[in-house]
């Protein structure tokens, strides 16, 4: 081979690794251009997804919104915003104020053991009685052993009751006390009572409730959700000084048990309640 002929050879080695080197750095900067586009569109998707997430967290829930909703009352109701409910003969010269929330245990306990003398009592026309109904449990909602305030299901159980009593006062305490009694009501710590479904299902066990579409779309459609507030409102607001449930007030002055740690029963109740009647 000449020397002409094997520089030549050589020339032409080199020409081709240059070419192959600008080639690979073609293919260099393709990729990096990729990886940095595909990184800039997982950042913006991420920062959406944030941003999505923020927005939604920030958005007014629905109990939110349901404060600057007009109340609709229901029937047998007066006083403002229908949040006076009274149960009973005109005949009946005094008034047992009760005051309860529907997530409360300890109510259940006593509508359990003391609600058929209450209903007793009000056919007899011994009293009549006023609901007053509070939702603050729904503040209480332990969550992770934490407590949260995510829970809806007084709220929702408050707007229920309002659906029942547009029906009747009859049909109002007997889900009343089905809410209460010992096959529906969940524990405290389980927000069943948000499940509009699970609402529907206890109201079948009354009879005037049962398959009744006016108060299953009153339920489903919140349509009482604006006055479970308002009557909480009424609760928080009460000048009996009641804080708790249940709580039990005639005359102005709360009823109490024969002990600090003894539980409402019937007797109890109605040694309390006949007390307060020759008062």
């Amino acid at each position: 081979m000449s020397k002409r002929n094997s520089q030549a050879a050589k020339t032409a080695a080199r020409e081709r690794l240059r070419a192959e080197r600008e080639r690979e750095a073609k293919r260099a900067k393709v990729r990096r251009q990729i990886i940095v586009a595909c990184s800039v569109v997982g950042v913006l998707a991420a920062a959406g997804g944030i941003g999505y997430a923020v927005v939604q967290a920030n958005k007014p829930g629905h109990w939110e919104a349901v404060k600057d909703a007009k109340v609709v009352a229901p029937a047998h109701t007066t006083g403002t915003d229908g949040t006076t409910v009274v149960i009973g003969k005109d005949s009946a010269k005094k008034t047992l104020k009760v005051y309860e929330d529907p997530r409360c245990p300890v109510c259940a306990s006593f509508e359990q053991a003391a609600g058929s003398v209450v209903d007793k009592d009000i056919e007899a026309g011994k009293y009549k009685v006023e609901f007053i109904g509070g939702t603050f449990l729904d503040g209480d909602q332990l969550k992770d052993g934490k407590i949260g305030a995510n829970a809806e299901g007084s709220k929702n159980a408050m707007s229920a009751m309002g659906a029942a009593l547009n029906v009747s006062t009859e049909a109002f305490m007997e889900y009343k006390a089905a809410l209460y009694s010992a096959k529906y009501h969940p524990e405290e710590t389980d927000d069943k009572f948000k499940d509009d479904d699970y609402l529907i299902e206890i109201a079948d066990s009354v009879p005037a409730l049962k398959n009744n579409a006016k108060f299953e779309n009153a339920v489903k459609k919140g349509t009482y959700d604006a006055w479970a507030l308002a009557m909480s409102k009424a609760f928080d607001t009460n000048k009996d000084g009641v804080t708790g449930t249940p709580s039990f007030v005639m005359n102005g002055k709360q009823l109490k048990t024969s002990g600090p740690n003894q539980p409402w029963t019937a007797e109890e109740f109605t040694k309390a309640v006949d007390a307060a009647l020759k008062g």
